[in-house]
């Protein structure tokens, strides 16, 4: 049975080509803050689009951009209600007219 065992590296764990040849993409390091104190970099490729936060790799809050730089505030939309919706469908008159016969239903099974 030990005849048959593998030996040698470990499956995946190392690679042998050698880096002869190989033109890595230019990088650039951002630094960032968390308010807890921790401070770490993150290395991003030239063309990436650099994020303005970046969780904590120690104690998991979101850390901001060390250089101060912050996002543009996205202008986000007011949840639409149930109300929303059924008014765009629907005019006030004729929610009342709804209304009316759905009373008189009840009032009538009630009898």
């Amino acid at each position: 049975m030990a005849d048959r065992a593998l030996r040698g590296v470990g499956l995946g764990a190392k690679s042998f080509e050698d880096e002869q040849g190989i033109e890595f993409a230019e990088r650039s390091q951002v630094g960032f803050d968390c308010p807890k104190g921790h401070h770490f970099e993150v290395t991003f490729a030239i063309e990436a689009e650099l994020p303005f936060e970046w969780e904590c790799k120690w104690c998991g809050q979101m850390a901001k951009r060390s250089d101060g730089a912050t996002g543009e505030a996205k202008e986000t939309k007011p949840p639409r209600t149930h109300w929303d919706m059924l008014r765009e469908r629907r005019s006030i008159p004729e929610l009342e007219d709804i209304l009316a016969e759905q009373l008189d239903k009840l009032r009538g099974s009630a009898d």
